[in-house]
């Protein structure tokens, strides 16, 4: 059942990072959602290491929106550089 929260929680963030740095992606809107499902991954393990953050693996919290974001909007930038270099 996490991993479907975490999917969710993926999409919700990707679709808020896209709404942050709109901008011409490579890709489209499918780029962003995958890039948000794994920022919620990215997200949900560095939150571990933030004692401020309760975005826990596999729960939909507040803290796991905004750290999924934070992820989604890393990996949204090392995309972008990524893509624009080619």
């Amino acid at each position: 059942m996490g991993f479907l929260i975490l999917i969710l929680v993926g999409l919700i963030a990707g679709t808020i990072a896209k709404m942050l740095m709109p901008g011409k992606d490579p890709g489209g809107f499918i780029i962003t959602i995958l890039l948000g499902i794994g920022g919620a991954y990215l997200g949900s393990y560095l939150s571990a290491f933030i004692p401020f953050v309760s975005g826990e693996f596999g729960q939909l919290t507040f803290g796991s929106i905004i750290s999924a974001v934070v992820g989604s909007l890393v990996l949204l930038i090392l995309y972008r550089l990524m893509r624009g270099k080619r």
